[in-house]
């Protein structure tokens, strides 16, 4: 193997899931597709796929090729479009992955501006509540909220960002202010159901005193939009990130409870494949994205 063609073939079996599939994508016959990997398997003399009727599994040897591989064809692509880019500006594609709110609310209006003023480059933003299930390898970044699960990603910091224990002026008529973590045992709560957390378990720290309290929940949802409006009606009471409450708050909508208390940031941070051989376009969008939340992001304007 002497060149790039037969990495970026074997890629795309990798990406597609079977070898129908890859014909499909790269406009081949399955039989071409077939006999290609089968070529390509003498000149190195070895079996890099293993394929049944009802599955297809790479070995050992086919992932680490995949794996070694993608990171030279992208330093590759990164070097010609770094050359393309000192003629012509940037250009290519960038998919983008992001949380549904924070997507909506913040992310959006960047990434539009930022191809206001780089039409060579193409953005395709996709919002989900759980962007880190997604599969990464569709994404050339994932915008992340929150703590970072043990990961290959190479993560960049974008914003700070706290986490606050909320409730509606109408919800502490009914019920006292609670002075202590314990207290949010015995209030109606809403939780957020995002990355597999558990929860309805919430953290707290006062200097070096820790709390952790299960809180009763009636009221869930996948959407953070969801349990915000619900909370601001008085529904219940929630931890919500700084960014999504910080206007509430401002106009009386919510009261921040036990302040005292801090509960576990959730920045956000930005993460990408690896941290060398980043195509132009993906590093000055990161750089872009950063600068847009400097000195302070807007939710502590």
């Amino acid at each position: 193997m002497n060149d790039s063609p037969d990495i970026r073939f074997l890629l795309a079996i990798r990406a597609s899931g079977s070898l129908a599939a890859a014909a499909r994508k790269l406009g081949l016959s399955p039989s071409a597709v077939t006999q290609r990997l089968q070529q390509l398997e003498r000149k190195l003399d070895t079996r890099l796929v293993d394929r049944t009727a009802r599955r297809l599994q790479f070995t050992e040897e086919g992932a680490l090729l995949c794996q070694r591989g993608a990171e030279i064809v992208q330093q590759f692509d990164a070097l010609f479009e770094d050359l393309q880019a000192r003629r012509k500006g940037l250009v290519g594609s960038l998919k983008i992955n992001a949380p549904l709110g924070f997507g909506r609310r913040y992310l959006a209006p960047v990434i539009a501006d930022f191809q206001k003023e780089n039409p060579g480059v193409d953005i395709a933003l996709t919002l989900s509540d759980q962007p880190l299930t997604e599969t990464a390898d569709r994404y050339d970044i994932v915008v992340h909220i929150g703590e970072l699960p043990a990961s290959n990603l190479v993560g960049y910091a974008i914003a700070p960002n706290a986490r606050f224990v909320c409730a509606s002026p109408a919800l502490l008529k009914r019920f006292p202010h609670p002075e202590s973590p314990e207290e949010l045992a015995g209030l109606p709560c809403i939780v957020l159901r995002e990355n597999n957390e558990d929860v309805s378990l919430w953290q707290f720290r006062k200097g070096r005193v820790t709390c952790s309290v299960r809180v009763p929940s009636k009221l869930s949802c996948n959407d953070g939009e969801v349990i915000r409006l619900w909370a601001c009606e008085g529904r219940g009471v929630i931890l919500r990130s700084e960014w999504d409450v910080a206007d509430d708050i401002a106009k009386g909508n919510l009261v921040r409870l036990l302040p005292a208390w801090k509960a576990r940031d959730a920045d956000v941070i930005a993460l990408t494949h690896h941290r060398a051989g980043l195509p132009a376009r993906t590093r000055h969008f990161m750089r872009y994205l950063q600068d847009r939340f400097k000195p302070q992001p807007p939710w502590r304007s």
